[in-house]
């Protein structure tokens, strides 16, 4: 897969250029579905969800880029269904738009709904994470993230990137995610990690990693 992993979702001209490099045409042209699940585990989730769906989150703009086609993914739904009812649809879209909430609630969903094991297999498809939906992708996020309980505990996650992230560094309003924090965190990290804020993602094509920012960031345990 080709990678974009955002702290905020598609902020600013450098992280659009960044997405429609990677889609390889307009966005105009290309089709997207969202997976809005990992929302669900966090308060004022289903709230969220629909402003999120609608395209109305300008904070972290994902829906409203304008998609040539947009469907919704809900992952808690698709281990009732077939998935000769998904699969193709997953497989044929441009672009996959993983929605921010609980990590570790995605992951166990992105696990038991089978599209963690499909993941690898999207050559040409577009992963655009936000926020959790970027962090889902690393090996592991750390204790300080994890708030809804997987059973067996633990804060391991996917694994498909090869270092950890940090978000929402200095965001307002959200004073632990300090670039202070991020160091303590990092210390905790048995691997490199990049601490971001708003107006930065980074990008992952065939294991080359750069950042895209108009903001702040930085390397930690490089």
């Amino acid at each position: 897969m080709k990678l974009l992993l955002t702290d905020s979702g598609i902020k600013n001209a450098s992280i659009h250029g960044a997405l429609v490099d990677l889609l390889g045409r307009p966005v105009a042209e290309c089709t997207a579905l969202l997976v809005p699940t990992a929302l669900y585990a966090q308060p004022g989730g289903a709230l969220q969800a629909r402003r999120v769906i609608s395209g109305l989150e300008d904070r972290a703009p994902m829906a409203q880029l304008g998609w040539k086609s947009l469907g919704v993914l809900e992952l808690t739904a698709l281990p009732s269904i077939g998935e000769d009812l998904w699969v193709p649809l997953v497989q044929q879209a441009d672009a996959l738009l993983v929605e921010g909430g609980d990590p570790m609630y995605l992951c166990h969903w992105m696990r038991e709904s089978g599209l963690a094991a499909l993941l690898p297999t999207l050559r040409d498809t577009v992963y655009v994470g936000l926020s959790a939906g970027s962090m889902v992708l690393t090996p592991s996020i750390g204790a300080e993230f994890v708030h809804w309980g997987p059973a067996g505990g633990g804060d391991t996650t996917l694994g498909l990137v090869d270092f950890s992230l940090f978000p929402h560094v200095d965001c307002p309003g959200m004073p632990e995610n300090s670039m202070a924090n991020a160091e303590k965190w990092a210390a905790t990290m048995p691997r490199r990690a990049y601490a971001t804020d708003g107006e930065t993602a980074i990008k992952v094509v065939d294991g080359t990693v750069e950042v895209v920012s108009e903001g702040h960031w930085r390397l930690l345990n490089p």
